[in-house]
């Protein structure tokens, strides 16, 4: 640990060693936690130097400073510059369905697997019994099944297969 005796400039300013710049006079904050422990280093005031990105605290009064590197999250908030309009998101290529085979499909730990038409993760949805909806029998969920969140897709298993084949519904 390292202390020095910071100079004041003719504005009665303190004065950064390294560069001469004037300091900044930040106050002490609220008391926080970090990591789970409480960061009283926080409540104490500091001098700043934004140039050098450190910061020095005054020892118990005594007229002399340590010096710290400034973290990213303490440095003074430039005015943004005029952004241009951001990127639309690139859309992923979507196969056609024609052009897709039967294919065999593993869930991995997560019930997930990579859909054939366009490369995000399906989901898997298990066989339920038949539901009725809007008095009619629903029999789309009567066999295992994968659903794509993103392309809408649904693959079905080709019965006394381990091949899945794209569906309507």
């Amino acid at each position: 640990m390292t202390v020095t005796k910071l100079q004041l400039s003719a504005n009665k300013k303190l004065v950064c060693p390294k560069c001469g710049d004037e300091l900044r006079f930040v106050e002490g904050g609220a008391v926080r936690i970090v990591n789970g422990k409480v960061d009283m280093d926080a409540t104490l005031p500091k001098h700043v130097c934004d140039h050098c990105k450190v910061f020095y605290r005054e020892l118990l009064h005594s007229g002399y400073y340590d010096e710290f590197p400034l973290k990213e999250t303490e440095a003074p908030k430039t005015p943004p510059a005029p952004k241009a309009k951001p990127a639309a998101p690139k859309k992923k290529r979507v196969i056609n369905t024609g052009d897709i085979p039967p294919t065999q499909l593993k869930r991995g730990a997560d019930g997930k697997c990579p859909c054939p038409r366009c490369g995000e993760r399906m989901d898997f949805v298990e066989a339920g019994p038949v539901q009725i909806v809007n008095g009619k029998p629903d029999f789309s969920n009567t066999m295992d099944h994968f659903v794509c969140p993103y392309c809408k897709s649904v693959f079905r298993k080709i019965v006394g297969t381990d091949y899945f084949q794209w569906s309507d519904k």
